[in-house]
């Protein structure tokens, strides 16, 4: 049985670097179809979404501390 070689590391079939699907699918625009994405894999996609959240919090802040600079060129 040939064995394949997967790049996935959030994959629920990799298992030591190779899949352990009883069949899998491959489209070569897409890449593998039978791909899926592990639970702990979900919950850290989840986790990004808050460090956005927090992130335009601190881009809002910037803006704000900007406006000394065009007060300072008045001189």
């Amino acid at each position: 049985m040939p064995r394949i070689k997967c790049h996935y590391i959030d994959c629920v079939f990799v298992d030591e670097g190779y899949c352990s699907a009883a069949a899998v699918e491959f489209d070569p625009d897409t890449g593998c179809v039978t791909y899926t994405a592990s639970e702990e894999h979900a919950a850290k996609e989840d986790d990004w979404d808050e460090d956005d959240e927090e992130l335009e919090e601190w881009e809002d802040d910037d803006e704000e501390d900007d406006d000394w600079l065009e007060d300072e060129e008045e001189f």
